[in-house]
């Protein structure tokens, strides 16, 4: 019987495998094998470790000794110096990476700081998302067994309402409502879909999930099935994420291997497949119906609302739509139940949140902590504290379509409840971080010229708001603006708002309102002073203007 004392496991995000994780992954098996180790260290690919700064890792358990960047040129020594004479092989290992800044901060709060807890991604870093074996062995379709054989479908969508689940693509509906929905829509053709179309800059939560743990997704897509009466469902993946549809495919088909997906599975009467579906890059169809529209074939624009997927969706039949994180979220809950669940995060918005942290600081990446933290906690305990010692000025909070948070709101609370009373939104969870030396106008200028581009033009509002917000923005930052503009942009955000066909004209005009309500003075010096205060803009004016 083989006894395993050591555990080693591989990088195998898409930057892992560009450098070479796959030849480090089959280097080390080589290696160990002619060490004659082979019965006693395991080696697996697995997902996102949490460290980007030297890709690919290799991490050794139980010591949990970090090694990168590692080369194929690095496995002989690396097995021999570790793995064969168990010493750390000190010329390999990553850089530790330390807290630095806010010394003091961190020590009056110490014993009241929020730790790392995940949910969404338990089992990311931590599985081979290419095995079933490993995902079963980490409570992999448990939730699916115990719902099968002992819960009836309102019995599910109970446990889920009780939770308090919300929506986490960035309006935070309540998922046990939306569930409930569709399970009461009439008709007995009924859909469920993912909608892994992550397409917001800044983005890749769910990309972590998706190539990290695939089986969660099977499993919560299954669970939502029976839970609502439908038979099929459709994972709806950005056309760019190559690996995590191979990986999704692969969880696909093994489910099916196993029984746990298609016809009687858990000797039920339930029966349910999935269809995976790639994106073309429109970063429209991450909206619900537009997304609808692409799977059948069409164009992917936004159709008018009412009726809503709920009850007309995929094909005119009842769907379901949740995104990746807010379905990773499901399988926990009905494993471990609603009362525990409710132990994260605050009353009213309950669990985790998986962030994205990017910008001026020390350290980016992933994280998944209880909602309720603040923005200067991520800053300083998980960010590291701002880059070379700058002053924080401002954050956006859900990619291009999300708020732009001042300092002044830096400690109030990350959560549903407590921004919805600031006047922001959270989002999907982007957290852009910005210093004193970004300039607010340079920032919605560029925004715009996003969402500008990436408008499906269906209608006026969207089309040509975009556009003129854009040229209006543009004409400031050049010192060509005049007071009047600031009430043009008033007047195109309100028309955004109020009369886009979707979410896209209507966010766009997000960061226009945030940046004249929190950062007035710094546009009035544009338009007035002819100045840009953070540097950034190139300031064109006439001679006669200055004179």
């Amino acid at each position: 019987m083989k006894t395993v004392r050591s555990m080693v496991l591989v990088s195998s995000d898409p930057v892992s495998m560009e450098r070479g994780a796959q030849a480090v992954h089959d280097g080390l098996l080589r290696e160990i094998e002619a060490f004659g180790l082979s019965n006693e260290i395991d080696v697996m690919l697995v997902g996102d470790l949490g460290r980007h700064d030297a890709l690919p890792f290799v991490v050794v358990y139980p010591e949990a000794v970090v090694y990168g960047p590692v080369t194929p040129a690095d496995v002989h020594f690396l097995v021999e110096e570790h793995l064969y004479k168990g010493r750390v092989a000190t010329s390999l290992q990553a850089a530790k990476r330390e807290l630095t800044g806010r010394i003091a901060w961190l020590n009056a709060r110490k014993g009241t700081l929020p730790a790392e807890q995940r949910i969404v991604l338990e089992r990311a870093g931590v599985i081979d998302p290419e095995s079933i074996e490993d995902a079963i062995a980490h409570d992999g379709y448990q939730a699916l067994g115990k719902a099968l054989t002992e819960m009836k479908p309102a019995d599910v969508i109970a446990v889920l309402e009780q939770s308090g689940l919300q929506g986490r693509g960035g309006a935070g509906f309540p998922a046990g409502l939306k569930w409930k929905f569709v399970s009461k829509a009439p008709g007995t053709k009924k859909y469920v879909i993912c909608n892994a179309d992550e397409s917001e800059p800044g983005t890749f939560k769910d990309r972590l999930v998706l190539e990290g743990d695939p089986h969660a997704i099977v499993e919560a897509l299954a669970l939502a099935a029976y839970a609502v009466g439908a038979d099929e469902g459709y994972i709806y993946i950005r056309g760019e994420y190559e690996l995590a549809q191979q990986r999704v495919k692969k969880a696909i088909d093994q489910a099916r291997e196993m029984s746990l997906l298609g016809k009687g599975i858990f000797g039920t009467d339930f029966n349910f497949d999935l269809h995976v579906h790639s994106g073309a890059g429109a970063y429209i169809c991450g909206e619900e119906t537009a997304l609808i529209e692409s799977i059948e074939g069409k164009r992917g624009e936004p159709r008018a609302r009412p009726p809503y997927p709920t009850t007309n969706g995929l094909w005119g039949k009842p769907t379901l739509v949740n995104n990746v994180e807010t379905l990773a979220n499901v399988p926990a809950i009905l494993r471990n139940g609603a009362a525990w669940y409710r132990k994260f995060g605050t009353p009213k918005s309950p669990g985790t949140k998986v962030y994205t942290i990017l910008g001026n600081v020390n350290v980016t990446g992933v994280i998944e902590v209880p909602m309720g933290i603040t923005l200067r906690e991520v800053i300083a305990i998980y960010a590291k504290d701002m880059k070379n010692g700058a002053t924080f000025k401002l954050a956006q909070t859900g990619g291009s379509s999300g708020s732009v948070i001042p300092a002044s709101l830096q400690d109030t609370p990350m959560d549903f409840e407590s921004f919805g009373k600031a006047g922001v939104s959270l989002g999907s969870g982007a957290l852009l971080i910005c210093d004193e030396n970004t300039c607010v106008v340079d920032l919605a200028r560029v925004l715009l010229n996003f969402f500008k581009n990436e408008s499906c033009g269906k209608c006026t509002p969207c089309r040509v708001g975009t556009h003129r917000a854009y040229d209006t923005l543009t004409k400031i930052s050049e010192g060509q603006g005049t007071p009047g503009d600031i009430e043009q942009l008033l007047m195109l955000c309100d028309g955004l708002v109020k009369m886009s066909n979707c979410g896209l004209g209507q966010t766009a005009a997000v960061p226009i309102k945030d940046i004249l309500k929190h950062f007035r003075a710094e546009v009035d010096a544009h338009i007035n002073l002819k100045v840009c205060p953070a540097g950034v803009c190139s300031m064109v004016v006439e001679e006669a203007e200055l004179a």
